[in-house]
């Protein structure tokens, strides 16, 4: 019993957070082979927070859901820079 009730609280507490999902499209340019969306991808990866990518090597973007509570965008371009693939925001 203890531990249902243990459970529930941490659930309620869990609900309670600040953090909201946000989603973000990097331009990452200097991807230019079939390979090079596979890297970017890895890098945000090992980003805490980060909850789903989407890599396109056409448009040359990466669309990345994460949790604001934990990560920044800046964090995920510094990711990809450190893997060899500058990236900004895009639109600003």
């Amino acid at each position: 019993m203890k531990k249902l009730i243990v459970l529930m609280l941490l659930s309620l507490f869990s609900m309670t957070t600040w953090a909201e999902l946000k989603s973000v499209t990097l331009a990452v340019p200097g991807m230019d082979c079939p390979v090079c969306p596979v890297t970017v991808r890895k890098a945000l990866e090992k980003v805490g927070g980060v909850l789903e990518i989407t890599v396109d090597l056409e448009s040359r973007t990466a669309t990345v859901d994460y949790d604001d509570g934990t990560v920044e965008p800046h964090t995920l371009t510094q990711a990809t820079t450190d893997a060899g693939f500058p990236s900004t925001v895009s639109g600003e």
